[in-house]
C-alpha cells in the first residue's frame, strides 16, 4: 500500500513497563527508553491510501484515522509499534485493515478542521464499548506545528519514540509483522491547546493524571506499508 500522513500530533505519556506488558501477546515485549514506557495517542489525516500501481480514489482514498500505541520488540529483537485501538472514520478501510493486517481498527465519528490550527474531534461507536453516554466519548484535540523542522537524533528519545519501521499485529494464533517505509519525520514542536485522554480510557489503559510528558508534530510524510509476515 501507499499513502500519506499528515497533521500527525504525537501525545507520549510515561507508563510503568509492566502495566503495559500485561496488555500484550505472548511473544511481544515492551520496549523502555531510561526505564520507562510509552503509550500515545496519534490524530492524524490519511491521504491518498492506496494499493501500490493504482491511483487514489476521491472520496474512498482520504479519511480520518487515531491510534493509540505502544512500542515493543519481538522474540527476535525487532523494535516496532503495537496498536491497542486505531479509530477510523472510514468503514471500508476498518474492514480491510481487520481481515489483512489483524489489527484493532474501530470505526468512528470523526471531523477536521484545518485553519490556523487543527481541530480535530473523535468519537468511537457506541457498539465499541466505553462511557456509557455518547457526548462524553466525544474527544477533541486543538494543535499546531512551530518552529523549525528536525530529525531525530539517534539514541534520543525523538528516535526511540518515532523512527520505527514495523508494526505487530496477532491473528489469533501468532504474532505477525508488518514493513512501513518512510524517510524519516521532520518533526516540530507541537502547540497543543487541547487534548483528550478518553481514547486511553476505551482501551481500558491506565489513564494518565498528567499533561503528555513528550509532544511533537509533523506535517507529512509519504509511506509505503507491506504485507504481514
Amino acid at each position: 500500500m501507499r499513502m500519506g500522513w499528515r497533521c500527525l500530533l504525537f501525545l507520549h505519556w510515561r507508563v510503568a513497563p509492566e502495566e503495559l506488558q500485561a496488555k500484550l501477546p505472548k511473544g511481544l515485549h515492551i520496549d523502555t527508553y531510561e526505564g520507562s514506557a510509552w503509550v500515545a495517542i496519534v490524530p492524524f489525516m490519511m491521504h491518498k491510501v492506496r494499493p501500490r500501481g493504482f491511483p487514489a480514489i476521491p472520496g474512498i482514498s482520504d479519511f480520518l484515522e487515531l491510534n493509540v500505541r505502544t512500542y515493543v520488540y519481538d522474540d527476535n529483537g525487532v523494535p516496532g509499534v503495537w496498536f491497542f485501538s486505531l479509530d477510523c472514520s472510514s468503514g471500508l478501510a476498518v474492514n480491510l485493515a481487520q481481515k489483512k493486517f489483524h489489527l484493532p481498527y474501530m470505526k468512528a465519528r470523526m471531523k477536521v478542521a484545518v485553519a490556523n490550527d487543527i481541530h480535530y474531534t473523535c468519537r468511537r461507536d457506541d457498539r465499541y464499548g466505553g462511557f456509557p453516554l455518547a457526548s462524553h466519548r466525544l474527544s477533541v484535540y486543538r494543535y499546531n506545528g512551530e518552529g523549525e523542522e528536525r530529525i531525530a537524533e539517534p539514541d534520543s528519545l525523538d528516535f526511540f519514540l518515532l523512527e520505527r519501521y514495523y508494526l505487530f499485529s496477532h491473528d489469533g494464533q501468532s504474532v505477525r509483522r508488518a514493513q512501513v517505509i518512510h524517510e524519516p519525520y521532520r518533526i516540530r514542536e507541537a502547540e497543543v491547546a487541547t487534548f483528550d485522554t478518553i481514547p486511553i480510557c476505551l482501551d481500558d489503559l491506565p489513564l494518565p493524571s498528567t499533561p503528555p510528558d513528550h509532544t511533537c508534530y509533523v506535517d507529512e510524510v509519504d509511506v509505503e506499508a507491506y504485507a504481514l509476515q
